[in-house]
């Protein structure tokens, strides 16, 4: 059993890895060239929002060289390789940065489309993918056959999509998206290098020589100091991380529990864990819940460890939707005498999963907003009729003109749909 598990087994010989990652490490010529085309690849996928078109930039993307680099110079405790290796980290990340905040600056698309969204809040499953994949990376390293998995570990651990979109939100002046990709991009690079640094550790790679044992002594302490410095922040991160998604759990088996499982229809949940209270905000279809009713609930949250939470029902959603609908039906009753005499409304509204995503999307880009429904509805023409694709929003409070419009682009990009009626 244990031979199975054996690192030892097919490794390479050790100084060829230390070559190897020492040569990986440098941000220079042909490797700044490469990563800056594999930023604007990446950046050009995010802004069309192709999946496929962002993970061949991450296959071409030298970014792992520094951070795998860092990781080895702690682990054989060589200063020299260790300040190379963050020298050319820092390099690649403002070299990134740059190229990616030029890019959306100059694109005249500035949507923020679902690829860009998903990297803005960092939860605790991307702390694992990070340090599992660099795992995985970092054992193929030092292997004589170094086979499939480090393309994959490029792919898994992602560091070029969170570089991008801390461009975009350079660029676009939007510094909630730039600090959450930021400490995303912090996140993939700080357990990667822990990762390496353990792998090295375990298959006992020799630390450097020093002719002055003090000197050892020295940059040991150092390095030490060093990877301390690294961890803690790393573990700091992964805890509250852990705590965000304990939280959302139980939060949801409340919701399920408390709402869901007694029929009602929930149209809309927002949960805001780092507000003070924590927040639950929800809406039901034809629900209403009195004051007693939510004051009891909220008093109930602490026995299931939702301390320091509020919990916010919003009233009578499902009816605002219908005056809105009656709305537009008036508004398409006045541009046309002929819609009074033939008109069919037949509402295919997108499933209540699909109108939720989009509610999520919506309010990282118009915090303003509180319901949203997509529906496909039929308008009479001549003798025939016309389906056109119409979204329907609340807002606490009114949208400016420019947010109107960036609000119909965006959705017309979201839905690859043209000519979407917006109403409010």
């Amino acid at each position: 059993m244990f031979r199975l598990l054996d690192l030892h087994k097919g490794e390479e010989n050790k100084q060829k890895v230390l070559e190897n990652v020492k040569d990986n490490v440098s941000f220079s010529g042909s490797n700044l060239w490469i990563l800056m085309a594999a930023i604007l690849v990446a950046s050009v996928g995010l802004n069309v929002n192709s999946t496929a078109v962002v993970i061949g930039a991450m296959l071409i993307s030298p970014l792992m060289g520094p951070i795998v680099g860092a990781g080895f110079a702690l682990g054989v405790f060589d200063f020299e390789l260790l300040k190379k290796s963050l020298k050319n980290l820092l390099i690649a990340t403002i070299a990134s940065l740059l190229v990616s905040t030029i890019y959306f600056y100059i694109s005249p698309f500035k949507e923020a489309q679902s690829e860009l969204l998903a990297r803005t809040s960092p939860n605790i499953y991307d702390v694992l993918i990070a340090f599992f994949g660099g795992l995985a990376g970092v054992i193929a390293i030092t292997r004589v056959e170094k086979g499939n998995p480090i393309p994959g570990v490029a792919i898994a651990t992602a560091l070029m999509p969170p570089l991008c979109t801390a461009g975009f939100g350079l660029a676009t002046g939007n510094f909630k998206f730039f600090f959450g990709a930021l400490f995303l991009y912090t996140i993939n690079c700080v357990f990667i290098g822990i990762s390496t640094f353990l792998i090295v550790k375990f298959l006992k790679y020799p630390s450097v020589k020093f002719v002055d044992l003090k000197e050892r002594k020295r940059v040991q302490n150092l390095i030490t100091l060093l990877s301390l410095l690294v961890l803690l922040p790393s573990i700091y991160f992964a805890y509250s991380l852990y705590k965000e998604q304990e939280f959302r759990i139980k939060a949801d088996q409340f919701i399920e529990k408390e709402f869901i499982e007694k029929g009602n229809t929930l149209v809309y949940k927002k949960i805001n864990f780092l507000s003070n209270p924590r927040k639950i905000e929800l809406a039901f279809l034809k629900r209403n819940f009195t004051q007693d009713e939510i004051k009891k609930m909220n008093q109930s949250l602490s026995e299931i460890g939702l301390n320091n939470t509020e919990l916010i029902i919003k009233a009578n959603n499902y009816q605002n939707l219908e005056v809105l609908k009656d709305d537009i039906l008036n508004e398409i009753n006045k541009n046309s005498e002929r819609d009074k005499e033939l008109l069919a409304l037949k509402s295919q509204t997108s499933s209540l999963e699909d109108n939720m995503q989009l509610l999520k999307e919506a309010q990282v880009l118009f915090p303003n907003i509180n319901a949203i429904n997509v529906s496909e509805l039929s308008f009479a023409q001549g003798d025939s009729l016309v389906e056109k694709p119409v979204l329907i929003y609340q807002s606490s409070e009114n949208l400016t003109d420019e947010d109107q419009i960036k609000l119909k682009k965006w959705i017309e990009k979201r839905l690859n749909k043209s000519n979407v009626e917006v109403y409010k």
